[in-house]
């Protein structure tokens, strides 16, 4: 009982500190991530099923409401701007990933929903290629624990490097939104660094989200086993979120009047933000972690690091045109 409590409480401060306590607001959603794996792996989640089961229906949440207090042009043209920068990622991403798997000696399945998760956005891509490759448990659970840890690196340094680099926060929005995995997280480094940071990551993040229907089409039609007699079927999931983002952002953009409320529920949405990435944090158990093994690690941290490096340099030196 006493644990239940205190990881009620510090869930509630992960809201109330940064909400009231503005010089938190800056550090909230690193140290949030990064208490919530320590509470987990120390001393136990007292509610795992339960944070198991709304963390990723809460982050969508987060994100629409968010997309309350975004301009839809705005948005659409930061999507389309990183349109090329994505499509050239994922499609080195899945290749590079499939290649360190292969030299790994990694199962087929694993091998690609780690690529997917790397190359797309974390959980959600996994989530939508598992059932085309008919992945087991098993399979699905190392690449969610492989790309999740990967993540709370990337959340806990990425702010760091960018300003020892000296980036602007439209360098930041998009190396972010290019090169970490999983959308929580880029939203998370995004508060860190800035609101325009924020808004450009999260944008083209989303639009690099939007590469889960064509890449699942790709995987269920060429790479997913098939029984004997059993035909090609297209089959796709795209994420709640996206449409939500897109769908509040066209109502704060085209009716003026419910702006101000808009512009309240995207404040709102932060804070909850970092309280997900508390929960976030705290389903990482240390069975999970005794289950990832070396190898799948390998395959995504050499393909994290090859991935973030290359759209570092690229920003850094000016390839990448950072202009909104």
């Amino acid at each position: 009982m006493v644990r239940k409590i205190i990881f009620v409480l510090v869930a509630a401060a992960f809201f109330a500190v940064p909400y009231f306590w503005e010089p938190a607001r800056d550090y909230a959603p690193g140290i949030a991530v990064l208490t919530g794996i320590v509470f987990a792996v120390t001393w136990g989640n007292p509610f795992s099923k339960f944070t198991s089961k709304i963390t990723s229906p809460l982050l969508g949440a987060t994100i629409v409401g968010m997309g309350c207090g975004m301009n839809l042009l705005e948005v659409l043209q930061a999507g389309a701007h990183g349109l090329i920068y994505t499509f050239i990622g994922i499609t080195a991403g899945i290749g590079l990933g499939v290649l360190a798997g292969k030299l790994l000696k990694l199962p087929k399945n694993t091998v690609y929903l780690v690529s997917v998760g790397t190359s797309i956005c974390g959980g959600s891509a996994i989530a939508a290629a598992a059932p085309v490759l008919k992945a087991k448990s098993h399979d699905i659970a190392i690449a969610s624990a492989t790309v999740f840890t990967l993540n709370a690196v990337a959340l806990l340094i990425f702010p760091a490097i960018g300003h020892w680099l000296g980036f602007s926060q439209a360098q930041f929005g998009y190396w972010s939104a290019l090169a970490i995995h999983d959308t929580s997280s880029v939203v998370g480094a995004g508060m860190q660094y800035g609101p325009e940071a924020l808004e450009i990551g999260t944008t083209v993040k989303l639009a690099r989200a939007l590469w889960i229907v064509p890449v699942t089409m790709f995987l269920s039609m060429f790479i997913a086993e098939k029984e004997p007699g059993e035909k090609s079927r297209i089959k796709f999931k795209v994420p709640w979120f996206i449409p939500g983002f897109l769908i509040a952002a066209a109502l704060v953009t085209w009716i003026p009047a419910i702006a101000p409320a808009g512009n309240f529920i995207k404040g709102l949405s932060k804070y909850f933000m970092i309280v997900t990435l508390f929960l976030i944090g705290s389903n990482l158990s240390r069975e999970k972690l005794k289950e990832l093994g070396l190898r799948p690690v390998l395959q995504g941290a050499i393909l994290w690091i090859i991935l973030s490096a290359a759209w570092c340099s690229a920003i850094a030196l000016g390839w990448v045109n950072c202009s909104k």
